[in-house]
């Protein structure tokens, strides 16, 4: 069993998202291969990724399609078993790379995942998702990258859940010019 890592882009304000939940702020960033370069070399210890409803709507709208000539991470992204937290999807499909396993969202089931990967499992996003897995204290590991906007109000990149959890930093490191990857061990 390895370990459950949630990641969040994150604006300099610590916002993962916009009061509605839009991502404009991502079109800030000038150098998304870094961000890509670094989850590809991230996947390679991740067995599988667990994605909430929405999450899961958004990354399946672009992954299947990407070109993973121009971003690298788009190939491992496609290859690895993909799980999505939901209780009212019947489908979950992923372009031509098959369909993603519909799995509920309790904390049982969430477990039962975790147990049987070998490798870590990686959570991108799902704010709703990440509160739980907080709450349920299945969370190892914290990533922020951090990139060049302030975006005043949002929804905040570490859920409620969080605020409970010690954190301890493991490493720090400047991706690109603008952006900071941050990772945080949970204690």
């Amino acid at each position: 069993m390895g370990k459950l890592l949630v990641q969040q882009i994150v604006s300099m304000d610590g916002f993962a998202a916009a009061p509605d939940g839009s991502l404009d702020f991502f079109g800030r960033v000038k150098d998304w291969h870094a961000i890509n370069d670094a989850n590809r070399r991230l996947l390679e210890d991740c067995s599988a990724i667990l994605l909430g409803r929405v999450t899961y709507g958004m990354f399946s709208d672009y992954w299947p399609k990407a070109d993973p000539q121009e971003e690298s991470v788009a190939g491992p992204i496609n290859r690895l078993p993909k799980y999505v937290v939901s209780s009212t999807l019947e489908k979950a499909p992923w372009g031509d790379d098959g369909e993603a396993r519909i799995i509920s969202g309790d904390a049982a089931g969430i477990r039962s995942l975790l147990e049987r990967e070998p490798g870590n499992v990686i959570v991108w996003g799902s704010l709703q998702l990440t509160d739980l897995l907080f709450r349920e204290r299945l969370v190892d590991e914290l990533q922020l990258h951090v990139v060049p906007a302030a975006i005043g109000a949002g929804l905040a990149a570490c859920p409620p859940a969080a605020a409970q959890v010690r954190f301890s930093l493991v490493s720090s490191e400047q991706l690109a010019p603008d952006m900071l990857a941050t990772r945080y061990a949970v204690e």
